[in-house]
């Protein structure tokens, strides 16, 4: 049994001359940062991807080994999809702390900066969490975008504007194609957790 399993483990204060607050950082592209510093180490980096949860209490992210625990800062989504492997007519996504998961690209939305987010973990400990793809992992899904079909209303200006309105009018929103099935992907309205 870990301290972190006794119930009252996040209200333990922190040893002596210590703090919970930390100087670690989680910027967007899933890098962790030390007082200002890139942590390359890769046995380091992996351990803190696999300690991220948040706290019972307040909600905030914190790190924790279940021996202790610290609060850090993420920048962007805690979680990062490192790759996505297509099985049939399923997609699995392999996360930054190294766990594997069933995606529903339906679920997934675009943020602002055109990066692609999916909520992840929600039967974890303060789940469900929010993933952002990373480059590669985005970039892999190239052969599996396909056009939605769009409405017949939709294409022949019925929806309440001209057809001919702006240069994406004439352009199906992409769709996701895993095996036989097309998934929509939609705007990032808001965070998963």
């Amino acid at each position: 049994m870990k301290p972190g399993d006794h119930p009252e483990f996040f209200r333990f204060p922190a040893p002596e001359g210590r703090s919970r607050e930390s100087t670690i950082r989680l910027d967007a592209e899933g890098h962790f940062w030390h007082d200002g510093r890139r942590v390359d180490h890769a046995g380091l980096a992996a351990a803190f991807h696999s300690w991220i949860t948040r706290h019972p209490d307040d909600g905030r992210y914190i790190l924790t080994n279940g021996y202790d625990w610290t609060y850090f800062v993420v920048d962007d989504a805690p979680f990062v999809v490192r790759t996505v492997r297509v099985e049939g007519d399923r997609a699995v996504l392999v996360l930054s702390d190294g766990t594997e998961e069933p995606w529903s690209p339906e679920a997934s939305r675009v943020g602002a900066d055109g990066g692609l987010y999916v909520p992840v973990k929600a039967s974890a400990k303060g789940g469900p969490y929010e993933a952002k793809f990373s480059r590669h992992a985005q970039a892999s899904l190239g052969p599996l975008l396909v056009p939605l079909p769009q409405p017949e209303d939709a294409r022949d200006g019925r929806d309440g504007r001209d057809a001919r309105d702006g240069p994406d009018s004439d352009e199906a929103a992409p769709g996701i194609r895993i095996g036989a099935q097309i998934h929509a992907i939609g705007a990032k309205d808001a965070h998963f957790g």
